[in-house]
């Protein structure tokens, strides 16, 4: 009787998160969308498929901001960071992946439209949308971009800085080693690896992360921020529906004034 009890308050307990979850990206895009801002364009990835993206276009001369986002998600997990970022000064694209999904209603079209072509939509098939990306936005503004990314997309985002000269800088969100078997430790490539660079993550995965920096020797324009408070996954620590939000944005923000 115990154990069945002790579930059904478990399964209790797991609902109330998923709603609390779900009414927080409700609030962050119902606040932060507008029906003629951003531009909606669509670019193509090495294989052709159509990459669907929001353009929050500054001028041409602005620096350049890539939005790649978490698992399950889409351009919309930044719907509220990138307007910031476009109030800041910066141009900003936020890409659809392939590997991602739907938020409340708003869906991801380059996943809809790879299984429409029954292309693989894994985590690292992934990586050829964002390295087009990269690639299509230094050719539009004529100049090296700031890649940002969250959660698997911010490990290809370190991957891609490392290997593509397109990148200036890289913003990782709770970036691991996922990919070590399929791509190399990333704690063995960032040795040598200078480019300006933020990593950051929760607290609890501080630890970890630490570790996998463990052989580099930081320079000026490298920082891993640990928040003080417990923090949150993912670029969604910046969402103004998630606690202390202010102490990540005020880390980005000394990180953006020496890189931009």
């Amino acid at each position: 009787m115990k154990t069945l009890f002790y579930c059904f308050v478990t399964l209790i307990c797991i609902s109330c998160a998923q709603k609390k979850e779900e009414t927080s990206v409700v609030t962050e895009i119902s606040k932060n969308t507008e029906t003629t801002f951003p531009e909606k364009i669509i670019f193509p990835s090495s294989d052709s498929l159509p990459i669907s993206a929001n353009l929050y276009h500054k001028n041409d001369s602005a620096p350049v901001i890539v939005l790649c986002h978490q698992a399950g998600f889409n351009k919309f997990e930044y719907v509220g960071i990138a307007k910031t970022l476009f109030e800041k000064g910066f141009n900003c694209l936020a890409i659809d992946q392939r590997s991602g999904g739907g938020i409340i209603e708003e869906f991801n079209e380059t996943n809809l439209e790879a299984k429409k072509r029954k292309l693989p939509v894994e985590f690292l098939d992934a990586e050829k949308d964002i390295t087009s990306a990269v690639n299509f936005a230094a050719k539009k503004y004529h100049q090296k971009i700031i890649l940002w990314g969250s959660s698997y997309s911010s490990v290809l985002s370190l991957y891609e800085a490392i290997n593509n000269d397109n990148v200036k800088a890289v913003i990782a969100f709770s970036p691991g080693d996922y990919f070590d078997k399929e791509k190399g430790s990333l704690k063995e490539k960032l040795i040598t690896f200078v480019k300006p660079m933020f990593v950051t993550s929760s607290n609890e995965e501080s630890k970890e992360l630490k570790v996998m920096l463990s052989k580099m020797k930081m320079n000026a324009n490298q920082t891993q921020f640990i928040p003080d408070s417990v923090g949150l996954h993912g670029s969604r620590a910046l969402w103004k529906t998630s606690k202390n939000n202010e102490e990540y944005w005020n880390a980005i923000n000394n990180f953006l004034e020496k890189v931009k």
